[in-house]
């Protein structure tokens, strides 16, 4: 069933699912999950281990892509990374920050992740991005 986007995304990029939790909002496209975390909460493998469950069975085998959508100010472990790391089928990370605060924290973040990493301006950046390595991988 598709769902109306909230996200400045082409027509073909149909939103599936839209999935509300206690850390924040999850939206699964055909390859792309982006997650919006609320203000003030702590992304971790410990608090967002239910959601990366409930995020690979909407996904199946299919390769994707992970967007951070930061619209709020929280804490990210980027130790964390090493156990996205080994999920098989995400093939890379975006972080959607606007700020010089937040590309340099990200920055920082891109060395605990050994695949593909980018730092973007803004959603349509973050899914051309992932096209690309989706595309090419």
């Amino acid at each position: 069933m598709k769902v109306k986007s909230p996200h400045d995304f082409p027509d073909s990029a149909t939103l599936y699912n839209v999935l509300e939790t206690k850390i924040g909002t999850v939206y699964f496209y055909k390859n792309v999950v982006i997650v919006e975390a609320y203000e003030g909460v702590t992304l971790s493998y410990q608090t967002a281990f239910s959601i990366l469950v409930k995020g690979l069975q909407n996904l199946r085998a299919k390769q994707w892509i992970y967007i951070a959508n930061r619209i709020n100010s929280y804490s990210v472990n980027p130790n964390d990374y090493k156990y996205l790391e080994k999920i098989p089928t995400l093939k890379g990370i975006a972080i959607v920050t606007p700020n010089e605060i937040g590309k340099k924290n990200a920055a920082l973040e891109a060395n605990f992740f050994n695949k593909p990493f980018a730092v973007v301006d803004d959603i349509p950046s973050a899914y051309n991005w992932a096209k690309t390595i989706l595309d090419n991988g």
